[in-house]
């Protein structure tokens, strides 16, 4: 199972809507895809149709309490996608977590028990991060493979990347040294808007063809669609803001290991 961190400290970015829809446009194309909502808020969970009252078991039993993945995981409305829920109890993971053993490798021990001999029933897993660089991040960072990092075309985007990327260094030296950067995901991109093709133009500069060349425009329709439980992907296929995400979901596809790809 390839395991991807979707990062970013700076909340407002687009994470959970990348979240949402990348994991759906990998479930489209023959992946079988999980999703793992590691964020208090539970808003990836909101937006594919999970209400509250069906969230028995969550990434809170995940973490703290070592439960099983088959056991938190739910199926979805989309086909080839699972999700582990969040719940207002993770708000009080991460105190939790201080004085536990292990405490940032809780995630990582947890999908490696599921992944035990090969045996594990996806083929892709997601993690959609709290909007901080807190210990469920580091669970997320130590767990995965790779990280997708959407970034906002905007001015303070940029500084908090550069925070990020310091902290994925020392990630890497401490804790999860296999940790890549799969690839940075421009979002809100509003071409009427001069800054925005700067930061672009300025982010591409600095880290080149880690950025995706598929960007995501500002497109009510992704804002509408969790209003629904429904990804943009499946509430408006052909908006702006869906294509842009299938775009995206074929450019990972060919950065991922061509070994571990789904048949």
């Amino acid at each position: 199972m390839i395991t991807i961190a979707i990062a970013n400290q700076k909340g407002g970015v687009g994470k959970t809507t990348t979240a949402i829809n990348i994991a759906t446009a990998m479930a489209a194309t023959g992946w079988k895809t999980l999703l793992i909502d590691l964020d208090p808020q539970g808003n990836a969970s909101t937006g594919l149709g999970i209400a509250a009252a069906d969230r028995e078991f969550s990434s809170y039993d995940l973490l703290i309490d070592q439960a099983h993945l088959a056991s938190c995981a739910l199926e979805t409305e989309i086909p080839a996608l699972d999700l582990v829920p969040a719940t207002q109890d993770l708000s009080g993971a991460e105190v939790e977590l201080v004085g536990v053993e292990d405490r940032t490798h809780r995630l990582f021990n947890a999908l490696a028990k599921a992944n035990k001999g090969g045996a594990t029933a996806y083929d892709i897993c997601f993690i959609d991060c709290p909007p901080s660089l807190g210990l469920l991040t580091l669970n997320a960072l130590g767990a995965a493979d790779s990280l997708l990092v959407p970034l906002q075309c905007e001015f303070f985007a940029l500084e908090g990347l550069s925070q990020l990327l310091q902290t994925v260094e020392r990630v890497q030296e401490r804790f999860n040294p296999r940790l890549g950067i799969l690839g940075i995901v421009l979002t809100m991109f509003d071409r009427r808007n001069r800054l925005t093709d700067q930061v672009a133009d300025d982010v591409r500069d600095c880290l080149g063809k880690l950025v995706f060349e598929s960007v995501i425009p500002r497109n009510v329709r992704l804002s509408e669609a969790p209003s629904h439980g429904l990804p943009a992907l499946v509430y408006d296929h052909q908006c702006s803001g869906s294509r842009a995400y299938i775009a995206l979901a074929r450019e990972l596809i060919a950065r991922l290991p061509q070994e571990r790809k789904a048949a």
